[in-house]
């Protein structure tokens, strides 16, 4: 019965492509002889992103005959062992006898929920066939255990919801044109984006209430089945707590031992250790990226407050309550999820609390080469002084004279008496990179 229903599988995909989709920035490689893996958070665009790959296949004449999709998310796979692989391709070689397995293009969707998987992607990858793409939404997709078992074969792929120019484009929006009217167009989307976030389905939703319920569906299922379910947690009161006091520090330090305080007064029972693995956990399935204190000491580095940012503002809006200063922390997150999307492989980002505070120090190598301030609005002096005060101490520590102040719409040039200059930036043109 189940080599029957993968048969089935198999065949129903191959029947809805090529797929109607909007393009992302950034598309999979193609025939490049490595195994294509895709993580990222929950309903972020992964399978989207692969199901792109099938439409170019289409398009360049490969018959669709070739394309072995299976998906793991379905109930009737819970309980699939490691020997029971092989009834994949079993399946298919039964539907398709005269193909050379050479030929085939395979896609796994959300594979990670199968245990041991790696093993056999690995011998499909030896054996069988050259052109494999994996999703997930776990961590472990990207961890050095993955690229162990893999022999060093993985191209990462890691995806996150909807960039503000792949926003614009969903949207129809034109991101090229100077005309005024399209550049309030423009400033009006990017208020709209630093909003609702880039989650692709909500982002093509039109009714205001229905994102807020998606995306609250989307948070209790990262909490019920990511976390609880996939890390057998059990209290979940204290959980679902514990993930909203992270987002409430947005932006901030986050100091594990303060909030394990809070919840005690809470007369929610956890334990302090746990808390330290439950923000693992949460990080592993990508719903936070941790961000470190810069130092020129490793020890101190490890040993600092880390800030904990948001994988997407409309999540982190619909998780709590507005507040009033919801926006320049929204714009700060914004910023951070950009600078990650586009960081390269030697890059890290920091941010720096001495004296005065800078929100990201971008590191390339051993050199600073960008530091960054964030803030909604530069009208108001004790701000202007401040969000200065941070970039000189900053500058004065690392040497770098890379200087960058990114705002809600302010544009200008700064520069001070020791000779540092410094961009101010409107968010939605740095983003869009004009």
């Amino acid at each position: 019965m189940k080599k029957q229903y993968i048969k089935t599988q198999i065949a129903m995909r191959q029947a809805e492509f090529p797929t109607l989709l909007k393009k992302r920035e950034c598309q999979l490689p193609i025939d490049v002889d490595k195994i294509i893996t895709i993580p990222g958070v929950r309903r972020c665009g992964k399978t989207s992103r692969m199901e792109g790959v099938v439409n170019e296949l289409l398009n360049s004449g490969v018959g669709r005959e070739r394309i072995l999709w299976v998906s793991f998310d379905d109930e009737r796979f819970v309980n699939m062992i490691p020997d029971e692989f092989d009834l994949i391709i079993e399946a298919y070689r039964e539907m398709y006898p005269h193909i050379d397995m050479q030929s085939v293009y395979i896609f796994f969707d959300e594979i990670q929920l199968i245990n041991n998987w790696e093993y056999f992607v690995m011998r499909l990858f030896k054996h069988y066939s050259k052109h494999i793409y994996i999703s997930g939404s776990n961590a472990t997709m990207l961890s050095s255990e993955l690229k162990s078992a893999l022999r060093g074969w993985p191209d990462e792929q890691e995806t996150l919801p909807l960039s503000f120019k792949e926003y614009c484009v969903f949207n129809e929006i034109n991101t090229e044109s100077w005309l005024e009217a399209d550049m309030a167009k423009l400033r009006n989307a990017f208020a709209a984006f630093n909003n609702e976030g880039g989650f692709p389905e909500v982002v093509l939703t039109n009714n205001p209430l229905q994102k807020t319920k998606m995306l609250q569906t989307y948070f209790d299922t990262m909490l019920l089945k990511d976390l609880v379910e996939h890390y057998k947690l059990k209290n979940i009161e204290a959980l679902r707590y514990f993930l909203k006091r992270i987002m409430a520090n947005l932006t901030k330090p986050t100091s594990i031992r303060a909030i394990f305080g809070d919840i005690k007064s809470q007369n929610l029972k956890v334990g302090k250790n746990d808390l330290y693995e439950w923000a693992g956990y949460a990080c592993n399935i990508f719903l936070f990226i941790r961000v470190p204190n810069f130092n020129k000491s490793l020890k101190k580095i490890e040993s600092s407050l880390p800030k904990y940012y948001c994988i997407d503002n409309g999540l982190y809006s619909s998780v709590l309550l507005p507040q009033s200063d919801d926006d320049g922390k929204k714009l700060e997150n914004t910023v951070f999820l950009h600078l990650y999307r586009h960081k390269t492989p030697i890059q890290q980002i920091f941010y720096y609390q001495g004296k005065a505070e800078c929100d990201f120090l971008i590191q390339s190598g051993v050199s600073i080469e960008q530091l960054i301030q964030v803030t909604w609005r530069m009208d108001n002096e004790e701000t202007r002084k401040r969000e200065i005060r941070g970039l000189v101490e900053a500058a004065e520590l690392t040497g770098c004279k890379n200087l960058c102040i990114i705002t809600a719409d302010t544009q200008e040039v700064i520069t001070l008496d020791n000779g540092l200059e410094i961009k101010v930036i409107p968010a939605w043109r740095w983003l869009l990179g004009r």
